[in-house]
């Protein structure tokens, strides 16, 4: 009887480090897949794989897997961490870019543009998860990149 410790099974095999880049990956579900890659990249996807997101900026692989990786031109949207483009969004349900909260924090609205969302959240309208290339909320994206903007300020 062969030991099962030596023998190599990439089926169901979770790897978490982007093997590109080395940075410790998110994990996302396949619905986000499924709705954000192009039909050709969608052609070569094996679903049984768990995939994770690529968060380094630096690095072009959004999604890998134990057996396949799939890079920025793969996807129908740009991904907020890996485009700093003003126009890429940050929150992807609602469409506000970076440009767009900007412009909030500039003219101090950010506040109601962040109760906006919140609301839309609330409300059960959001579909981040099919919209997001991280697979879950933006609600944290939005804060974050709000509260940056609000420390470049105090600088």
């Amino acid at each position: 009887m062969e030991p099962t410790c030596c023998v190599p099974n990439a089926q169901g095999q979770d790897v978490t480090s982007c093997p590109v880049s080395g940075t410790r990956g998110k994990g996302v579900p396949l619905i986000t897949l499924k709705a954000l890659l192009t039909p050709p990249a969608l052609a070569r996807l094996e679903p049984e794989d768990a995939f994770r997101l690529c968060p380094d900026p630096t690095c072009d692989v959004v999604y890998f897997s134990p057996t396949q990786t799939y890079r920025s031109s793969d996807l129908k949207v740009p991904v907020l961490q890996k485009d700093q483009a003003p126009e890429v969004p940050v929150c992807y349900c609602f469409g506000h870019t970076r440009a767009d909260l900007t412009q909030a924090a500039v003219s101090d609205t950010a506040d109601a543009l962040d109760a906006s969302i919140r609301a839309h959240v609330q409300a059960g309208r959001c579909g981040c998860e099919v919209n997001n290339p991280q697979g879950s909320c933006c609600l944290g994206n939005v804060v974050t990149f709000l509260r940056t903007l609000g420390s470049r300020e105090q600088v």
